[in-house]
Formats: C-alpha cells, structure tokens, sequence
C-alpha cells in the first residue's frame, strides 16, 4: 500500500494541516504523517512524543479507517530524491485564508500557552 507522506513538526495540529493532509485524502490516497523528533525549544514546545498523542487524538477517525498513520522520524537537514524513484513531489498551494494560520500565534494563545493537559491539547473550538 501507498502513502502521501508529509513531514513536519504539527505544534499545534490545525486547520491548515488539515487542509493539506485533505487534498490527498480527498483522492482517495493514504497518508503517511511524520513527526520530526525534535527537542522542544521556544518555537517548537512538545515532545514529539506529545505531538503524536494529539495526532491519535485528532486524527483518529482517519487512523481507525486506516486512511492514516503517524510516525516520529529522526529530525531531518533535507528532503533528497534521485531520478525515476517511483513517486511524486507534490506541492499544495492552500487558499490565503489557510495559508495565514499561524501555529505560532495558535501557541501565543492562553490555552496553548498552558500546554498538553490531560492526554488532550487545548485548543479555541
């Protein structure tokens, strides 16, 4: 079987990260989320270990269905391929509204501020 894999630090999960696992999904495709193991610093506050807590947690309808897994990855310098590997570099271009969430403010605000409680984030519904 086959996945869309996306790579990335996911702190917080949000609308935008949505949106772009959502236009593989919406074709059909499985997806392959990678979570960088990172250590938490002031830009990046979660464990990776954290982050996939709130996966399972976020993603989980997509997960039981098996249309996604989620997996930590050492932290990567570069993304290489060669020639006639077999798959697609895709770049998804999201609308303004998507491209303007900020996971940076979404962790300035109170409830991120306060961290991962309780096995869930918190988060502005």
């Amino acid at each position: 079987m086959k996945y869309s894999m996306f790579i990335g630090r996911w702190q917080p999960w949000h609308d935008g990260h949505q949106w772009l696992i959502d236009q593989r999904l919406k074709k059909g495709k499985n997806v392959l989320i990678c979570i960088r193991d990172m250590l938490p610093d002031e830009n990046n506050p979660y464990t990776c270990e954290e982050v996939y807590d709130n996966l399972q947690i976020e993603l989980k309808e997509f997960i039981d269905e098996g249309k996604v897994k989620v997996m930590i990855i050492p932290d990567i310098e570069s993304v290489n391929y060669g020639r006639g590997v077999g798959y697609d570099i895709i770049e998804h271009k999201p609308p303004k509204e998507i491209g303007d969430i900020s996971a940076t403010k979404i962790r300035e605000t109170k409830h991120f501020a306060d961290g991962f409680h309780d096995g869930e984030w918190e988060r502005d519904e």
